[in-house]
């Protein structure tokens, strides 16, 4: 159980520290059982605070605690968990192949992200034949905060609860909610299946600054700059009528979604452009995009939602400015 390498720069919290060695202690020794003295000797710890956190896995499920012999083992809340992580991980194999072919039919690097914690996490990343991977920006292992601006592609084709979820978070920078914009963007993404954001040398740096950082720890007046250069949550992303034309659109990468056995938005998949292109060109990899993630989701057992199309009223949010 490694921490994520941005963890380990942030804010550390000591009694969730302890509750991991107590996990990875005994994950380590599965075959094992260990005595509460024993196991706060061998973890340094005080037997108060040693009990406290396991009577806490045990009535989680995470533990099982053994009356007779007062020992501790794992417990079957460890099953499910690392059941639903295996399904996650297995995903990344199926991605990874429509991934190389899309970056072999369009020479565009592509990558599989997807919400991890509070974190937006790339997976997977594939680059077209010839190109080494270590010279594309992106990498796998690269995290971003998962609170606006950051993050409305992981939430927009999900339920309208989720993306509500999302906009009540605190926002890593200030921005401003256009909601009737965000109507626009929502209904007409779930209609197509796919996003297109606009090539903007703000929107480009914003992800480089973002990475492994956390927006409210910036100092307020970089935040406050950084806002005015971001704006209105939504104004990254074309709307329709703005392609309808074969004239060039900078056009910075387009993104479709992949769905669980719920039918929840999981993996999002990305086709990187960085240039300008015909509205046309636009529609042709957006829906070969989509049909990768179509892919992708079948392959899985996923299921799509029972609508695309539609959105509710997004209400206004505290802390974002709703004019």
């Amino acid at each position: 159980m490694a921490a994520e390498p941005d963890a380990v720069a942030g804010r550390r919290s000591p009694p969730t520290e302890r509750v991991v060695q107590v996990l990875d202690h005994l994950v380590a020794r599965p075959d094992q059982r260990f005595g509460l003295s024993e196991l706060a000797r061998a973890l340094g710890m005080s037997k108060p605070t040693c009990l406290g956190i396991l009577s806490a896995l045990v009535a989680g499920g995470y533990l099982t605690r053994d009356g007779a012999a007062k020992t501790y083992g794992l417990g079957p809340a460890l099953i499910a968990a690392g059941r639903a992580a295996q399904r996650g991980f297995a995903v990344g194999p199926i991605a990874r192949a429509q991934l190389d072919r899309l970056a072999a039919e369009f020479g565009s690097v592509c990558t599989a992200s997807a919400v991890v914690g509070d974190r937006v996490m790339i997976l997977e990343v594939a680059v077209p034949p010839g190109m080494k991977v270590g010279r594309t920006a992106v990498k796998v292992g690269q995290a971003y905060p998962f609170a606006p601006p950051v993050g409305l592609m992981y939430v927009l084709w999900s339920h309208d609860e989720e993306l509500e979820a999302w906009l009540r978070r605190e926002p890593t920078l200030p921005v401003v909610l256009d909601r009737d914009l965000l109507h626009q963007v929502v209904a007409e993404c779930r209609d197509t299946g796919y996003l297109v954001e606009r090539l903007t040398p703000m929107g480009r740096r914003l992800f480089s600054l973002m990475q492994g950082v956390a927006g409210h720890d910036l100092p307020s007046e970089i935040r406050q700059l950084l806002g005015e250069m971001v704006s209105s949550l939504g104004e990254r992303v074309y709307l329709s009528r703005e392609m309808a034309s074969d004239a060039g659109h900078p056009v910075s990468l387009i993104a479709a979604p992949t769905y669980d056995a719920d039918g929840r938005q999981a993996l999002v998949l990305t086709l990187d452009v960085g240039a300008s292109i015909s509205g046309s060109e636009i529609a042709r990899r957006g829906k070969a995009l989509a049909a990768a993630a179509d892919a992708v989701t079948a392959e899985v057992g996923g299921r799509w939602p029972d609508r695309r199309g539609g959105v509710g009223e997004i209400v206004p949010v505290e802390g974002i400015d709703p004019t």
